[in-house]
């Protein structure tokens, strides 16, 4: 009698525990794709070395950034800094916040601005703190502007008979609601917010690229640039990849300039829940950039 028709029970068990052993190993490869392997050193290594500081995606939450610029700038055994973008911009606060501690930071210690394929507005800001910025030739970068957007759903209220009772304690206080046209007074007064913050913008960029206030004026209507058109008009001091930008932290940290050691921030423990909800987390968070009235340097043409 062969082996299946004696032991029907324990040869189901096997064929069981076989389908989850490739199912489990299905998802420690999918597990371990999506964590990745992020350098080639970390912070508990004792060689001295370059740090690594990544900013990607939409620019929401700098706590994150600044802790690891704090970290590194503390850290003895890092000698530089390279400051890695894709990100597109994003908040105001969150933007200038980092810049400044990227630009704080760059004062004990030189950081590089390395763009890849993107780098505009709030992700060029971030920049303007560094040392040196590189990018590609055709990185995507400039974007120097403010927008907020207001959404209004007067005509998709009024079809399905929508009222809203409003009570404030000024005529500004529901500005830009969504049941109604803005007044021609609250377009001035946002006008006028965004132009101050806008002069901020080419303020930060005339005196991080030492460019005249006049020029940057002439450059920050919003368009963008490649990485070949920035380095023309002076908005990055070279091009290059990420290698490049590693050689020239490495050079102006006095290491190896072949093998510089690289230093990443402590990774993350994660857990498949964790990066579900992650990605769940990301998604309400660009929502709320692209259908809320929050104040970005943003170049709403990468989303």
């Amino acid at each position: 009698m062969s082996f299946r028709k004696r032991h029907p029970v324990l040869l189901g068990l096997m064929v069981l525990a076989g389908i989850f052993l490739v199912f489990w190993g299905g998802i420690s490869l999918l597990f371990t794709s999506a964590v990745g392997q992020r350098g080639t050193g970390d912070l508990f290594s004792t060689r001295e070395g370059i740090g690594v500081v990544e900013l990607k995606g939409l620019i929401v939450s700098p706590e994150e950034t600044i802790k690891t610029l704090t970290t590194f700038r503390k850290e003895e055994k890092v000698k530089a800094i390279l400051l890695r973008i894709d990100s597109p911009g994003g908040a105001v606060g969150a933007s200038q916040e980092i810049f400044t501690e990227v630009l704080r930071t760059n004062k004990e210690k030189p950081v590089i601005a390395s763009i890849g394929s993107v780098g505009a507005s709030g992700g060029y800001y971030a920049a303007l703190g560094a040392e040196k910025i590189i990018a590609s030739p055709g990185t995507l970068t400039g974007s120097l502007g403010v927008v907020v957007k207001f959404s209004n759903f007067a005509e998709l209220f009024e079809k399905i008979g929508y009222k809203s009772e409003v009570i404030k304690s000024g005529l500004m206080k529901d500005i830009g609601a969504a049941d109604r046209s803005m007044t021609q007074a609250e377009r001035e007064l946002v006008q006028e917010l965004i132009d101050n913050v806008h002069n901020q913008f080419v303020l930060a960029v005339a005196q991080g690229r030492h460019l005249p206030e006049d020029t940057v004026r002439g450059l920050a209507d919003g368009r963008i640039f490649s990485g070949e058109q920035a380095l023309a008009v002076g908005l990055i001091d070279e091009l290059g990849n990420f290698t490049d930008a590693v050689k020239q932290a490495a050079r102006l940290a006095g290491l190896d300039q072949q093998e510089p050691h690289l230093i990443y921030p402590e990774e993350k423990k994660y857990s498949l829940i964790s990066l579900i909800t992650g990605q769940v987390k990301q998604q309400a968070i660009n929502s709320l950039l692209e259908y809320l009235p929050v104040l970005s340097f943003e170049w709403t043409g990468a989303l």
